[in-house]
């Protein structure tokens, strides 16, 4: 893929302040490609082994977007045009402080605009890349990405219907056999003790920030129930992903409002329709479902997720791709979490 394509938006633009009034006769603005052709949602493989995804959609006569990118939650998009043929360009924005006062409150802040150009292949697949200001403004970093358009998310599975395989003890209580850092370039902080699965990323004061690792079992899985049972410490954060793909949420929420970013939920992407943590300390029980791109959650005993349908990656997902399988996953880079009690129950075809 040439560079040079990914920046037609800007000689476009470029373009056209330079056509100031001389007199002569104004040009009709090309006739642009169907946008509609970039409707839809999008998973997206980002180069470095991230995964993102894109929703371009109509809305009342204007065109709006979500995104994913990386880590973090799916967020609305600044603005979304087609720039020519078959190019479509995404923005998204974000503030940073540039000087703060002696209280540590903001002075200066600016806008950081992040330019996606995307283009469709032969294939119908998207090739773009990413334009990023450096926070200094002496330059751009870029970053490439490719992806592929998902079918729309099938009917809800009938639940009462469905036939299980044999139920797998994930974790034997003893060691981490079966386990294994998805990096291991990073530092672990699992260990077993008492029979629970612990991390304990623990930060050393005015040292270094450590790098730890998150945990996956070395299996991979289609659609399945997992069932455990997990102690949160106050103010920790913790998640467990199923097929490595989506997070459901673990971390101390306890009294506060319903929210995609509470105890149970699907990371940023479906909200607990009740509360029904407890407070933290105390070991709770999950039971998560994960049946044709539909999520059950189960929080001690209380159903707060009822087969809702999920229509993308959440953000730390390590695979792309919805329908290959993929392993369980314990965070540990956020904080102090135990795990115990962890069976996975295989959904048969």
């Amino acid at each position: 893929m040439e560079k040079t394509f990914y920046f037609l938006a800007v000689a476009l633009m470029l373009a056209t302040f330079s056509s100031c009034n001389t007199g002569q006769e104004k040009v009709s603005p090309v006739q642009k490609t169907d946008i509609s052709e970039f409707f839809g949602q999008w998973t997206i493989d980002i180069e470095g082994g991230s995964v993102g995804w894109i929703e371009v959609r109509q809305d009342q006569g204007f065109i709006a977007g979500d995104i994913l990118w990386g880590g973090g939650s799916v967020l609305p998009v600044s603005n979304i045009f087609l720039a020519s043929d078959r190019t479509l360009v995404l923005q998204r924005a974000g503030s940073v402080v540039r000087k703060r006062d002696e209280n540590r409150n903001p002075l200066v802040t600016s806008v950081i605009t992040d330019w996606l150009e995307m283009n469709l292949n032969n294939t119908g697949e998207l090739e773009g890349i990413l334009l990023r200001p450096q926070r200094t403004g002496l330059g751009v970093d870029t970053t490439f990405f490719s992806g592929w358009k998902l079918p729309p998310v099938p009917p809800a599975p009938d639940l009462s219907k469905v036939k299980y395989g044999e139920p797998e003890t994930l974790f034997n209580g003893q060691d981490l056999t079966g386990w294994r850092l998805i990096n291991p370039e990073q530092t672990n902080g699992w260990k077993v003790v008492d029979g629970t699965l612990l991390n304990d990323p623990v930060q050393a004061e005015g040292g270094p920030r450590i790098s730890y690792g998150n945990l996956r079992t070395d299996k991979t899985f289609g659609d399945f129930n997992l069932k455990l049972e997990v102690n949160i410490p106050p103010g920790s954060n913790s998640g467990v992903y199923l097929r490595g793909i989506y997070e459901i949420q673990v971390v101390d929420s306890y009294k506060k409002d319903t929210d995609p970013h509470n105890m149970g939920a699907v990371y940023s992407r479906i909200r607990p329709v009740t509360a029904a943590e407890k407070p933290a300390g105390q070991w709770q029980t999950m039971d998560m479902t994960l049946c044709d791109r539909h999520i059950t959650v189960i929080l001690n005993d209380v159903k707060i997720i009822d087969n809702q349908p999920v229509y993308g990656p959440t953000g730390g997902a390590i695979s792309p791709d919805v329908f290959a399988p993929g392993p369980v996953y314990l965070q540990g880079d956020h904080g102090k979490v135990a795990y115990r009690n962890i069976v996975l129950t295989p959904i048969l075809e």
